[in-house]
């Protein structure tokens, strides 16, 4: 059986999907690396609901997707920006998901940490934007998980320098209760967050980020770095005080920022371990036994995938995960919360689920095949 697919300059083509997944199953857990999927959130298909309107959520089919994640031994980054935080998911949505997801990894012994922002608010005063930060702080420990402590727009919009973000970090680490993960999210990612840190520089905002870590090292568990930068990335992990971690979030160089060099590694909290989740588990556990090659034999070919998904816009990396847990079978349906499924074109979407089937990332390929020419067939694409 073949499909026809589009490409970008509009002619279809012909492929022939493999007829065999990966053979993937759950394993021990990890031992040379701490790794965390961040996962995103099944909206409800069937809520009469607005591009502007309250996140609806299929709680059934989010929660079965994390335990999906919790089975390959994958730790669940929730409530980040896979999840549409802030592009669709708002604060009363992403609270009721971190409640919801940390008493399920509870209840199944999954390992979960949560994002802390303040997105509750837009703009504002740097004390209220501290209260904001104080009151998400507030749910997530509340609720058992680890903090992740996201970069904050309003606190980018107004902070006057390095020292406010000094000052507001430095208070919201003193009284966290446990040691944190803090999240450099770049502005590929979200452009209100271009400068953050306090300059438009990055090595200056390194420094400043730094000097966050140096002053409260034992409440910093690690920090996630989403800058696209394996250089930066590799600097940045070599001056991080002892015991700190550097778990990488570039979806474009993450295999060898994993495997490491003979200064140090990388462990790990990306969006691309949503779709990869049962292959980059296996190859983790390979690098558990020391083979570094075989990890990277297993991971390397995956990245093709990962910098489609990531293409610029990057911000709409969503919808092509979405896309493939649709395909995978992990949900019944290709609707996003906002509508965020119609933000990438037909042919990336198509390039997505052949570089996807490639890998045999599908578990029931000829589902994917069969849900892939459903969807093409809206589009006008018979075959």
């Amino acid at each position: 059986m073949t499909i026809q697919l589009p490409s970008a300059d509009g002619v279809l083509r012909t492929y022939e999907p493999r007829t065999e997944p990966l053979a993937l199953s759950p394993g021990t857990p990890f031992t040379s690396r701490t790794v965390f999927s961040a996962a995103h959130a099944v909206a409800d298909p069937y809520a009469d609901v607005s591009p502007d309107s309250p996140a609806a959520v299929d709680w059934d089919a989010t929660l079965a997707f994390r335990r999906h994640l919790w089975s390959h031994g994958l730790g669940v980054a929730e409530a980040m920006d896979t999840a549409q935080r802030g592009m669709g998911l708002d604060w009363a949505g992403a609270a009721e998901l971190i409640r919801r997801s940390a008493a399920e990894a509870k209840a199944v012994g999954g390992r979960i940490a949560c994002g802390a922002g303040a997105d509750q608010i837009t703009g504002g005063s740097l004390v209220e934007i501290r209260a904001a930060y104080e009151e998400q702080l507030a749910v997530v420990e509340e609720s058992g998980a680890q903090v992740i402590l996201m970069a904050s727009r309003a606190l980018a919009a107004a902070a006057r320098g390095p020292e406010d973000y000094l000052e507001i970090y430095g208070h919201l680490l003193r009284q966290s209760a446990e040691p944190v993960i803090l999240h450099w999210l770049g502005p590929m990612f979200d452009p209100a967050l271009a400068g953050y840190w306090g300059s438009a520089d990055l090595d200056a905002a390194t420094d400043t980020f730094l000097e966050v870590i140096a002053a409260h090292p034992d409440k910093v568990d690690g920090i996630k770095v989403s800058l696209l930068d394996a250089r930066r990335e590799v600097d940045l992990r070599r001056r991080l005080p002892r015991g700190v971690r550097c778990y990488t979030g570039d979806d474009f160089h993450y295999p060898e920022l994993i495997a490491g060099d003979g200064q140090g590694f990388s462990h790990a909290l990306l969006g691309i371990f949503d779709p990869l989740g049962p292959l980059a588990a296996q190859a983790v556990r390979v690098l558990d036994t020391g083979d570094t090659a075989g990890f990277r034999g297993l991971l390397d070919p995956t990245v093709a995938l990962s910098r489609h998904l990531f293409q610029a816009p990057t911000r709409f990396y969503k919808t092509g995960v979405v896309l493939l847990a649709w395909l995978a079978g992990h949900q019944a349906h290709f609707t996003m919360v906002g509508g965020l499924q119609s933000a990438r074109s037909l042919p990336h979407l198509a390039r997505a689920y052949e570089l996807a089937d490639g890998l045999g990332l599908f578990p029931d390929p000829k589902l994917a095949e069969e849900r892939m020419k459903n969807l093409l067939s809206l589009y006008g694409v018979t075959s």
